[in-house]
């Protein structure tokens, strides 16, 4: 792409031609290039459920600001992110409630691990994922 992508800063864009004009997309979060987010209005939320492994441990939490979230939380690895907010999060403590070990942190063992599994097969890279939810709530703030 020609430039950097102004919602998520991709670099990367899918190159269209739509009546005789090219235009850009990023491939990350599906926005237009040139086009630019209303400044009037304010940035859409978009609520995650992430899961954070620290060695042989997983944090079950959820952020409507994951980069600041996740930059506050010692961690070794993010596995994956659902789309949703505090009540899918505390849909996912009950589910693995036999796993937990305190808090938000649950032993890394089945069926936990098949479910980020199934999240890591719908996208293989969290903050991508993320992009392309930001992408889609920035189109329907616009619409």
């Amino acid at each position: 792409m020609p430039e950097a992508c102004r919602v998520c800063g991709g670099t990367v864009g899918v190159r269209e031609r739509r009546r005789g004009a090219t235009t850009w997309s990023c491939a990350r979060c599906g926005w237009q290039l040139g086009d630019a987010p209303d400044p009037d209005l304010p940035r859409p939320v978009v609520g995650v459920v992430y899961y954070l492994r620290f060695d042989r441990r997983v944090k079950i939490g959820t952020s409507a600001r994951p980069r600041q979230r996740l930059a506050a939380i010692r961690h070794d690895e993010l596995l994956a992110f659902e789309l949703g907010g505090r009540e899918l999060e505390q849909r996912r403590h009950r589910e693995f409630a036999a796993l937990r070990e305190g808090g938000e942190w649950f032993t890394l063992a089945d069926p936990v691990t098949a479910h980020i599994a199934g999240l890591q097969a719908a996208a293989s890279d969290p903050w991508a994922a993320y992009d392309r939810w930001l992408g889609d709530a920035y189109r329907a703030q616009s619409s």
